[in-house]
């Protein structure tokens, strides 16, 4: 019953599935066996009527019975010592690449259906950024993410003053959330130094980026050989490689005064005083990087957010050419509403304020579809000064918009990557209809 069970389980018939590029080259497999057989035989039927046979053979041939039922005997012992070898043969090549207890035809069978998937690109950064690629990245391999160059506070900001680097934070968010071995190299990549040696507060993902741009000669062929090195499914693109500012107009909450900051720290700092009313970079009009315009002008799906909407969100589709580019694209485009609200940035803020200050800044035209969260049941300790975003009730929208349960219950104030991935392809399949 255990032979039985492990090789016609349903997994097992999942080999003969259209698309896995098996099928063709087993069949050519018994062919030639077929020939090499039939060759053999030849031979030996040509020695048996010209020479003298020993005794043992008449036995070994199974002479003495009937020549169909000894054809069925034989062909299903030569089909099993095939169907056995080839297990082996396959289990000891492989054996070094993946798990013992992993199965090799659903990792064939899912890697298959990822290189069939749609091509994806996402914009934005920080960790909304990276909960949507590791949602996205078990259905495509084809995954494109364009981030936000303008992070000037923490680990990157020193890097980027005092090495002249573009900010690698968002980069190694993305780098740990596209690689194959994600739960380790989530925790290497974030692992932050102590004190001592002067790397207190510096991740290792950031000095690793860093590290490698050096190697390499620039940053652009940093991020594709370390995205190399990790097995990162999809690829990870500035939306510039010019060194830019994020600056802000800031509006004095009770009185009609505004004020003008540099710097995308600054801006969420001030900001809990304040509240934004545009932001800009400095220059304004920077070059794209030209793999981003390709990307998009190339993909099936295009994503704006999660994530900080002036912070990570809006700093890349203020670079004009990814603008022209979304313009110009023929794909489903989407933005993703954050699930809770960002003090400094996006205080009471409802759906709809969301979409208006990206409208604000880039057109109206652009992303005219708008998935929202719509489990509101969780509730934020108050002096984290967050409130989960909800849907304006009444009124008129410029936008389709798309509610689904979307939380990670582990974590409320962000998105459930498994959930919103599947909304999002859901999204795609209806619109492709």
């Amino acid at each position: 019953m255990n032979f039985f069970s492990r090789w016609f389980n349903r997994s097992t018939w999942k080999w003969l599935y259209i698309g896995l590029g098996i099928k063709r080259w087993l069949a050519l497999l018994f062919f030639g066996i077929t020939l090499v057989a039939l060759g053999v035989a030849f031979v030996f039927v040509t020695i048996y009527r010209q020479a003298p046979m020993p005794d043992a053979i008449y036995y070994l041939t199974l002479q003495f019975i009937p020549r169909l039922e000894r054809g069925i005997i034989l062909g299903a012992l030569g089909f099993a010592c095939i169907a056995i070898a080839l297990s082996k043969l396959s289990h000891s090549l492989v054996s070094a690449f993946i798990s013992d207890d992993t199965n090799l035809i659903e990792v064939l069978y899912r890697k298959r259906a990822r290189r069939k998937g749609p091509k994806i690109v996402a914009l934005g950064g920080g960790t909304g950024l990276s909960a949507l690629l590791r949602g996205l990245k078990e259905h495509t391999d084809q995954i494109t993410a364009i981030v936000t160059v303008a992070d000037d506070g923490g680990s990157s900001g020193r890097l980027r003053r005092d090495l002249g680097v573009l900010p690698p934070g968002d980069f190694r968010q993305c780098i740990a959330a596209l690689a194959d071995s994600e739960p380790l190299m989530t925790q290497l990549f974030q692992y932050r130094f102590g004190q001592g040696a002067g790397l207190d507060g510096h991740s290792f993902g950031n000095l690793f980026i860093t590290a490698m741009a050096g190697v390499t000669g620039n940053f652009e062929r940093a991020l594709l050989e370390s995205s190399r090195v990790l097995a990162v499914r999809g690829q990870i693109l500035p939306s510039t490689l010019q060194n830019v500012t994020l600056c802000a107009d800031l509006r004095d909450l009770g009185s009609n005064g505004s004020t003008r900051v540099a710097g995308e720290s600054e801006i969420t700092h001030q900001g809990t005083l304040s509240r934004i009313a545009r932001v800009y970079l400095d220059p304004e009009n920077v070059p794209a990087y030209p793999g981003a315009v390709r990307a998009i002008l190339d993909a099936d799906l295009i994503i704006a957010g999660p994530g900080s909407l002036y912070t990570s969100v809006l700093p890349n589709l203020l670079v004009q050419d990814i603008q022209r580019a979304l313009d110009a694209s023929q794909a489903v485009k989407v933005y993703v509403c954050n699930v809770a609200t960002q003090p400094g940035e996006t205080n009471d803020f409802s759906v709809e304020d969301h979409w208006d200050a990206l409208a604000q800044h880039i057109g109206a035209e652009i992303f005219t579809r708008v998935i929202a969260n719509d489990n509101w049941k969780f509730s934020y300790p108050e002096h984290t000064k967050s409130k989960m975003v909800r849907r304006r009730e009444n009124g008129a929208r410029a936008f389709q918009l798309i509610n689904a349960d979307l939380v990670d219950e582990s974590k409320p104030w962000r998105h459930d990557p498994a959930k919103l991935a599947r909304v999002i392809l859901d999204l795609y399949d209806a619109q492709r209809r």
